[in-house]
């Protein structure tokens, strides 16, 4: 009889410790959802994906550097404004708030290196220097997405990190590579995580 106690109140303090776990794993996953900005828009970096790709052909066929430079500052424009209501469709499905909380935080974040760029292309427009506008784009780019996906889903920050290796990359390459890094950067990486994101994070 001794033993079946014994037995009995074993079987108990596994069953205990197992709903201890069970519930200690539930809190860090909310703790973890409440934490990070999910609604980072899959489909709309495929969209993105798509536009790059298609401004590269078109800037590739421009015959001044005005025309390769408006080029892809209209297509940053485009990628820009579907990635936005992209993530705006998606946090609003999820019923995430996008400026505040971590949304707010990843915007705070990301912003600062995008301004950057954008002083940079400004003052190296008039300058000898044009070339080096693909890798400090991809590298500015990708610092963003580092910074920014600190608040998001774990795979954002890695596509940043692809960001900032090909943009090292083109930071040295050759100039005529510049067009086309670009396109496997803003084109090639977005369609990739992009449609990893939408397949593992519901769009």
């Amino acid at each position: 009889m001794l033993h079946l106690v014994d037995g009995g109140e074993q079987d108990g303090s596994a069953a205990l410790r197992v709903r201890a776990l069970d519930n200690l794993q539930f809190i860090r996953d909310t703790m973890e959802r409440a934490g990070s900005f999910t609604a980072i828009p899959g489909l709309g970096m495929v969209g993105a994906g798509v536009i790059a790709a298609i401004v590269a052909v078109v800037a590739a066929a421009q015959p001044t550097a005005v025309g390769w430079l408006a080029s892809w500052l209209v297509g940053g424009a485009l990628s820009t404004v579907v990635l936005l209501l992209a993530m705006a469709h998606k946090a609003r499905g999820a019923g995430v708030p996008l400026l505040s909380g971590p949304g707010r935080k990843l915007v705070l974040c990301f912003t600062p290196p995008m301004l950057v760029a954008a002083l940079i292309t400004a003052a190296l427009y008039h300058t000898a220097l044009p070339g080096v506008l693909p890798g400090i784009w991809l590298l500015l780019y990708g610092t963003a997405v580092i910074a920014g996906g600190t608040f998001s889903v774990r795979i954002v920050p890695v596509m940043g990190c692809c960001f900032l290796a090909l943009g090292a990359t083109a930071l040295y390459a050759p100039a005529a590579w510049g067009n086309w890094l670009l396109a496997l950067g803003f084109g090639g990486l977005h369609l990739a995580f992009g449609a990893a994101i939408a397949w593992r994070h519901g769009g």
